[in-house]
């Protein structure tokens, strides 16, 4: 199934400003478009850096991005014919130290 990022527009305007975050972001998404998953575990054959978290109230994938420096948080729903991915945090890696992962939610509007 073909993968929608929900949120997109929204990690391009808070990263806008960091040509170097910019272009590890747009090399991500433009991975996303070419990939093709089943079930959970594929997101690991494809990205072999993320990680999927067991949360109380959903599980999140934190993916690395740009050679670690960055880092992208999603919740994941598997449907019928697409598999979203909702955008709950994107940052640096410093940025990701001090937050919780199965709480957060940047773009919760």
């Amino acid at each position: 199934m073909k993968v929608n990022l929900v949120k997109w527009i929204n990690i391009l305007e808070t990263i806008r400003n960091d040509k170097e975050m910019l272009n590890a972001f747009v090399k991500f998404y433009e991975k996303l478009g070419s990939v093709t998953w089943e079930k959970p575990n594929d997101i690991l054959n494809t990205f072999n850096s993320a990680d999927i978290i067991r949360c109380k109230s959903s599980n999140r994938i934190i993916f690395n991005i740009g050679g670690n420096k960055y880092r992208l948080i999603t919740g994941y729903f598997f449907g019928r014919k697409i598999i979203n991915l909702y955008v709950k945090f994107v940052g640096t890696h410093k940025q990701y130290d001090k937050i919780d992962v199965c709480e957060v939610n940047m773009f919760k509007k």
